[in-house]
């Protein structure tokens, strides 16, 4: 039987704390859409967390949160900026375009999945023109998908040149929690420019929960709209909210972010191949030749090649020390 352990972080179970706040929610009648308690209690902390005063709402999958707040940013004539291994550029099916009408996607270069500075001045410079579709927003991810994470002035120094063209900002935060646990200051956020955040909750340990925080007002007009055309206002809302209120109220999706983090640097430390990205959140990726690739499956064990042909070991706050030591042995039998 395969094991999944480091597939993804998509492949752990909810952490406790997440099903315990969902049963907690599970009890008596409720208004729906979203307009309940245990949403807003889940909204305030969620503010609590960024410190900061914005518009927040909760959708089922990081997909469409990506896609309907890009497509909040544009218009379907338009594009967004982002690294050219973002997810939205490589693991969406298209969604922004969908959801967006048309918008497209440009591919900035950048190493370890963190967008160099350099590759924003062509596209910013570039002049309007009828046949192609000029950028409006810049997407950000961090903690990236090479599991680097950036630090505040680095994500300032690529939305400056942006906002002073008067374009959005989206930061894709699916590994947020990750990168806080890295050193990356939440609270930052609000003063950085970024207009539209998405707070990854289902891989940070909750079931199938992603938050939505609208820090421009005028985003935010039509915005549950937006939502229910899309299929993401949820009638029983209050079940998409709760495990944000488990996780967020003491903590724990910190604790367990700061412990995946701390698996990948274990694993990163004890394999015999080469890691070919920074190890600073919760990812290892490995330069392993297809032959082992295949005998680590055939071992039970299932991973991904990734975008840049490196595999991928992916921690979770479910990881145990225990299977990072039986991978980490069953990489030194491959070696």
């Amino acid at each position: 039987m395969a094991r999944y352990d480091f597939a993804s972080d998509n492949t752990a179970p909810a952490a406790p704390e997440a099903i315990a706040a969902l049963a907690a929610a599970n009890t008596g009648f409720a208004s729906g859409y979203g307009t309940d308690p245990v949403t807003a209690r889940a909204a305030d902390l969620v503010r609590a967390m960024l410190d900061a005063d914005a518009e927040v709402r909760f959708v089922a999958s990081g997909t469409a949160a990506n896609a309907i707040s890009l497509a909040a940013l544009c218009q379907p004539f338009e594009a967004v900026l982002a690294h050219e291994h973002a997810h939205i550029c490589t693991d969406e099916t298209g969604a922004p375009g969908f959801f967006g009408h048309g918008l497209g996607l440009v591919g900035l270069t950048g190493a370890s999945g963190k967008i160099d500075p350099a590759a924003l001045t062509g596209p910013l410079a570039a002049p309007d023109l009828s046949h192609r579709q000029s950028p409006a927003a810049l997407s950000i991810t961090n903690a990236t998908e090479y599991g680097t994470v950036y630090a505040a002035e680095e994500v300032a120094a690529l939305i400056q040149p942006v906002k002073a063209k008067g374009y959005g900002v989206h930061l894709d935060g699916a590994r947020l929690a990750n990168a806080a646990a890295a050193g990356f200051d939440l609270k930052a956020i609000r003063g950085l420019g970024v207009d539209i955040l998405v707070v990854g909750g289902t891989k940070a340990g909750m079931p199938p929960t992603e938050a939505v925080v609208i820090f421009d007002r005028d985003i935010a007009r039509r915005f549950d709209a937006r939502l229910k055309q899309a299929g993401q206002l949820p009638s029983k809302g209050r079940f998409y909210a709760a495990p944000f209120i488990g996780m967020l109220e003491d903590g724990a999706i910190f604790r367990h972010a700061a412990h995946a983090n701390a698996m990948a640097g274990k694993l990163a430390g004890l394999t015999p191949f080469k890691v070919r990205h920074p190890v600073e959140a919760n990812a290892v990726f490995v330069e392993m030749d297809d032959e082992r690739l295949a005998q680590l499956h055939r071992g039970g064990w299932f991973v991904y090649r990734f975008l840049d042909g490196s595999v991928r070991f992916m921690c979770s706050w479910a990881t145990t020390e225990a299977a990072v030591e039986e991978m980490a042995e069953a990489l030194r039998r491959l070696a």
